[in-house]
């Protein structure tokens, strides 16, 4: 008996972490036809205007993370260079598994232009909590095709700190991209003691 109300104990102790951590009325929550916010990093910060003309679904979701305080102690953890900066593996595995829930597709309406941002996915519907910052023209990643979609729908563009942006740390290349799965179970602990000079998102919020 007293190992049945432990265990029930524990699960009301992690039902409620859960629910304080991440609701799911919070992705319901539509994003207004434009706004601006700032992304504090370890090498600056830089500044971002969305336009939901460009990807609904998308400025909803990314108006959602920083709504509801998602990019703090967020890894900038695959900068290829000359290529993109992605980040959106959240530290707190129950968080980042929370708001994996993916978006419906969209049309490209916007070229992924450099200094603009698009949503990472890897097939239909799986747009959620992970961005990347093109780097460069990325023209081709407008019509990739592969796993049943097509192209990289822009969100967003940075406005200002573009010169922090290009100074996040880029030598560890790709090699990152490959070790999501480690990233997601084992979190920033793991790249701070393998890989120390990944750069991170401190926090991000709305400006006018």
């Amino acid at each position: 008996m007293r190992n049945k109300l432990i265990l029930l104990a524990g699960i009301i102790l992690f039902t409620s972490c859960a629910t304080n951590k991440f609701k799911e009325k919070w992705l319901e929550k539509e994003a207004p036809a434009t706004f601006k916010a700032r992304f504090e990093t370890t090498q600056g910060n830089f500044d971002i205007e969305a336009n939901r003309e460009w990807s609904p679904k998308g400025v909803d979701r990314l108006y959602q993370l920083i709504k509801y305080g998602y990019y703090n102690d967020v890894a900038i953890y695959r900068v290829v260079p000359n290529f993109v900066a992605q980040f959106g593996i959240h530290n707190d595995s129950l968080i980042n598994k929370s708001w994996q829930k993916g978006i419906e597709d969209e049309p490209v309406i916007i070229k992924n232009d450099s200094m603009t941002i698009s949503f990472a996915r890897g097939g239909v519907n799986t747009r959620s909590n992970q961005i990347f910052i093109n780097l460069k023209e990325n023209h081709r990643l407008d019509k990739l095709a592969y796993s049943g979609v097509t192209g990289f729908p822009v969100v967003a563009k940075v406005i200002a700190g573009q010169e922090n942006v290009l100074k996040f740390y880029d030598g560890y290349g790709d090699k990152l991209g490959r070790q999501q799965g480690k990233i997601n179970k084992l979190g920033n602990v793991f790249l701070r003691e393998k890989y120390p000079k990944v750069d991170y998102i401190k926090k991000a919020y709305f400006i006018k």
